[in-house]
């Protein structure tokens, strides 16, 4: 009988990516949940396999192997209670820090406790057996597939990171045959240190941008260290409010990206250099999902595939990183600022195509951006106003900031006014929507708050996110949203003494605008660069329609027979149904 792989898609991957990061020694205990791992190493060559009976055995075997070669040992045995029997050899590599990959089966989640025979719940581990533990269900469609390549990357790497371990795979399976002649390509994801050979930037890499998410405050060193690797290698830096980078390179590509009809090439680099943690900026986030190869650089050293095509995790400090490939950049002869330059002339481009807007969030942003006083400190709400102000830039000595670690809306007028105290001779702004600002009201009484503190309040009476035309709350329910889903008419349902009786009774200057006139009335008094005796309270009063028209416009600026027919697509089929479409074409 002629076998080969097993044909269970969790068996195939785990089988590759073993062969991928050079791990060969198998210990194998018998057995029928294991099979299609035993079998499919046992007919590859590239597999070193030994046999042992008793799984305490077993274990300790692959410690000795592991002890004396260096090299990973995957450890495998079937289900009961035989992988009971590894915890004391379990244990013994925890504490000795041996690599011993101990891979286990199940057939299915509903067995578990539910008095099925040889079934056994493992989905906890004592914590001094396993650093790493990961648990995998049936793959059924891409989706699966490309998490359980993720998650097997992961517990891989583990054996060897910060000293090593021992690491717990535990996969559902199915028990096939083994027709399989060739392994599924899959993605390999690989850790490196400062002590590592460092791989080389993409030789076809024409274009290469640096997207920097929310960012600890940067230092001048670490600066210089990024605009020295764009100069010799091209390169851009991605940015949103949240990031901190105020370099030569810094790019707010918002507005070009969220283009509804016009994908701009500009958008989808070569490669990407992942620094920094969640972003404020969906728009360019979402356009880097389509991108070929993305570098995460952070000293955590943790795996965030957040852009679903992570290729190495740079355990270092970015520093480190930058230095190195300013030294050795991809090509000696790269153009001076090129991409840099063109991604600027984009933007103006789209920027002098907007038109004038209704009074909105994105309006207010477009018009106050650039006026905001040099040196201050910004912070923005999220949803919404992030959303609006990163179509605009501010001034490069404005420090701006807002709370995407969970984009929650409790607290964001808490940490302005936290951050505020630290420097009280500082102006601190802050902009947000009304559900935000009433969320965290009760902060406005306390006894801290200096007169550094400026609030930009843009009350539309609801949460208008989910009102905006690009929601599902809008397209699927209209203004019936407006009961439950965006919470329309509470806090006064915009009353025009609410907010000015309890901030003047709390000591703020009350400045309120229902119209772009009296808006342009107000702004100056409020951007006043110099501290005022007390802190400011502007309320802008706005339409959920207008702020919805005022978004359309800033993502339609531009159109392409293409987009069009995308927008189209959507607009008939919906999200789900493009991606039925999609799945059906291939793509």
């Amino acid at each position: 009988m002629e076998t080969y792989y097993s044909d269970d898609k969790n068996v195939q991957i785990l089988v590759a990516l073993l062969k991928a990061h050079g791990i060969r020694k198998v210990v194998a205990s018998p057995g029928t949940t294991n099979m299609a791992l035993v079998g499919s190493c046992q007919h590859d060559p590239w597999f070193e396999m030994y046999s042992c009976v008793d799984e305490r055995s077993a274990a300790y075997m692959a410690c000795g192997l592991a002890g004396e070669s260096g090299e990973p040992v995957v450890l495998t045995c079937t289900g009961a209670t035989a992988s009971r029997n590894y915890f004391s050899g379990l244990s013994e590599a925890f504490y000795r820090k041996l690599p011993i990959l101990a891979v286990t089966f199940f057939v299915s989640y509903y067995g578990i406790g539910n008095l099925e025979p040889q079934v056994v719940d493992r989905s906890i581990s004592p914590k001094d057996t396993v650093r790493y533990k990961i648990e995998l269900p049936h793959i059924k469609d891409d989706a699966d597939f490309r998490f359980a390549e993720l998650k097997m990357n992961t517990a891989i790497l583990e054996l060897h990171r910060n000293g090593g371990g021992p690491v717990h795979i535990n996969l559902a399976t199915l028990r096939g045959d083994f027709p399989v002649k060739e392994l599924p390509a899959v993605r390999v994801i690989n850790r490196i240190t400062c002590n590592d050979e460092f791989p080389q930037l993409p030789k076809d890499a024409k274009r290469i941008a640096i997207y920097v998410c929310s960012h600890a405050p940067w230092t001048e060193a670490q600066t210089k260290a990024v605009d020295a690797f764009c100069a010799r290698n091209d390169a851009i830096v991605f940015c949103d409010h949240s990031s901190g980078y105020k370099g030569k390179y810094r790019v707010l590509f918002a507005l070009v990206a969220g283009q509804d009809q016009y994908a701009s090439p500009l958008c989808f680099p070569d490669l990407l250099i992942h620094v920094g943690e969640l972003s404020g900026d969906y728009y360019t986030y979402g356009r880097m999902m389509s991108l070929r190869e993305a570098w995460r650089v952070s000293l955590d050293g943790e795996v965030r595939d957040t852009f679903r095509n992570l290729r190495y995790i740079f355990d270092m400090d970015e520093q480190a990183f930058f230095d190195h490939y300013a030294k050795n950049p991809v090509s000696e002869s790269m153009a001076e600022d090129e991409y840099l330059n063109a991604c600027l002339a984009e933007y103006a481009r789209l920027y002098a195509k907007i038109p004038e807007m209704p009074l909105s969030n994105g309006w207010i942003a477009k018009n106050v951006a650039p006026r905001i006083p040099e040196h201050c400190v910004l912070h923005f709400g999220v949803s919404n106003t992030m959303r609006s102000w990163t179509f605009f830039d501010v001034p490069r000595s404005v420090v701006t900031s807002a709370n995407v670690g969970c984009r929650g809306i409790d607290g964001a007028l808490s940490t302005l006014i936290g951050a505020s105290l630290v420097n009280p001779e500082v102006l601190h702004f802050g902009v947000m929507g009304d559900l935000t600002f009433f969320y965290d009201m009760n902060s406005l009484g306390n006894r801290h708050v200096g007169n550094n503190v400026r609030i930009l309040l843009v009350n539309n009476g609801r949460g208008t996110e989910f009102r905006l035309y690009t929601h599902p709350g809008q397209r699927l329910m209209g203004e019936d949203a407006d009961l439950y889903v965006a919470a329309a008419g509470h806090f006064g349902n915009k009353s025009p003494e609410l907010v000015k009786g309890y901030a003047s009774a709390l000591g703020f200057e009350y400045l309120c605008a229902s119209n772009k006139e009296e808006f342009v009335s107000v702004i100056e008094r409020f951007l006043t660069p110099e501290l005022t005796s007390r802190p400011m309270l502007l309320e802008v009063f706005t339409d959920s329609q207008d702020e919805s028209d005022a978004l359309k416009i800033l993502k339609n600026l531009e159109t392409t027979a293409e987009g069009q027919a995308k927008e189209i697509a959507k607009n008939l089929l919906g999200d789900s149904g493009v991606r039925f479409v999609k799945k059906l074409l291939g793509k």
